[in-house]
């Protein structure tokens, strides 16, 4: 029989709202498997066990507030909590408190959930790695910068979290820890309230153990519909899409995407290659040049008054930035805009494409996340993208598969990853 925490939340909402459970018990369930676990994955940056329980006891009081009612949620710490401090990875804004929530924070709490508590992010979302540990083998990255919510995710402290992504810090970690993590189609979801890195590029993302949850929690702040697996009655057209990063998988995520390949072939999927034009094998670099130069302008402040306490690597990317002529900046962005508008042709008459998510196994070692370039080049096309937890390596440790889609088709999207999902199971 399954432990509370280990409830969707998809069924945790059902279980509270048909008297079944409470919201007081989940997070109960929740608090006592922290417990137990933290102090190995080191998940969370902050959270206030008896300011979790009052806020259930508060749920549980109340009329059903919305399709979150009573059910627990993980926030990564650089997104604005009132009630908590909001830290960032870093001690220049060690118990720093928010006048208010983040808008996204605002809205699931409107929609009745309980903020369980802030999860590790590297600093300030970026290189230098947090405490939190791969809740399948603490030897090796969760990978980052949303290293606490999806070991959170994966370790059943908690059901759903908020990630951020503007590399791959959705992806990969999610990916590394056996989730979800969708990333939705750019500016989708409202960023106000989290600390900028790059703006032309941060992203609100969802992390969850099922695609019923993903899109529990995009009704609520896009007031979407989700999606059914009825939807699509005949078989998603989905094309393979290597990238010309392939040379950098190692044999497990090769044999992930063949193996997810060869069997959607068998149900019916038939994918194809898909090669992309060879202008795209620019945008790794153009991804980095905007960061650094959008990062060193962001961190201006902290870059003025509390250099010594940025890590040596931070100081390196924004130095990077300081130092890089507007011309490289505005060629970069320029390579960008081009390269959207030759997606939907790339695309042709696929409504996804797979691709590989992560090099491979989380890396031994917790002095890197790993490499993002597999996640960011699709971040810098604005397009939606999600990771499904489909594989394992030969350690034993997750190896996802990501499915692309057409900017602002998330719908189309997790229509397919359920699909997908249903024929690779995982």
């Amino acid at each position: 029989m399954q432990r509370l925490n280990e409830l969707s939340a998809s069924e945790i909402a059902r279980r509270i709202a048909a008297g079944e459970t409470t919201s007081e018990a989940v997070i109960r369930a929740c608090l006592a498997r922290i417990r137990t676990r933290e102090p190995i994955v080191h998940a969370w940056s902050g959270f206030d066990p008896d300011a979790a329980l009052r806020q259930a006891r508060e749920r549980d009081r109340s009329p059903p507030r919305g399709p979150l009612h009573g059910v627990p949620i993980g926030v990564k710490d650089i997104i604005d909590t009132a009630d908590m401090p909001t830290e960032m990875g870093s001690p220049i804004y060690r118990g720093h408190r928010p006048r208010s929530d983040d808008s996204c924070v605002a809205l699931v709490r409107a929609a009745g959930a309980v903020i369980l508590g802030k999860t590790v992010t590297t600093e300030f979302a970026n290189i230098e790695p947090g405490a939190t540990t791969n809740p399948h083998n603490s030897a090796h990255t969760p990978g980052g910068s949303s290293s606490g919510s999806a070991a959170g995710i994966a370790d059943f402290m908690v059901p759903l979290a908020f990630g951020t992504q503007t590399g791959g810090s959705v992806l990969r970690p999610a990916s590394f820890c056996g989730i979800i993590g969708y990333k939705p189609s750019f500016g989708l979801v409202n960023r106000a309230g989290i600390k900028p890195s790059a703006e032309s590029l941060d992203t609100i993302g969802l992390m969850a153990r099922t695609i019923d949850d993903v899109e529990l929690l995009a009704k609520v702040l896009l007031n979407r519909a989700p999606s059914r697996l009825d939807d699509l009655a005949a078989a998603p057209r989905i094309g393979l899409c290597r990238t010309f990063l392939w040379p950098t998988a190692n044999p497990e995520t090769v044999a992930a995407i063949d193996d997810a390949a060869t069997r959607l072939a068998a149900s019916g999927a038939a994918p194809h290659e898909v090669v992309l034009p060879d202008e795209f094998a620019g945008l790794n670099e153009a991804r980095e040049a905007i960061g650094n130069y959008e990062l060193a302008r962001a961190m201006a402040w902290e870059w003025s008054h509390h250099r010594e306490q940025i890590s040596e690597g931070l100081r390196r990317s924004i130095k990077l930035g300081l130092d890089m002529p507007y011309e490289t900046f505005a060629a970069a962005l320029r390579l960008a805009d081009r390269c959207r508008a030759e997606l939907n042709a790339a695309f042709g008459d696929n409504d996804v494409l797979l691709a590989p998510a992560v090099t491979g196994e989380a890396p031994r070692g917790l002095t890197s996340t790993g490499d993002p370039r597999l996640q960011g080049l699709w971040t810098l096309l604005y397009v939606p993208t999600i990771t499904l937890p489909t594989h394992k390596g030969p350690n034993g440790l997750p190896v996802g598969i990501q499915l692309v889609g057409r900017l602002y088709d998330d719908e189309g999207l997790l229509r397919a990853a359920r699909w997908v999902m249903a024929r690779l199971g995982g």
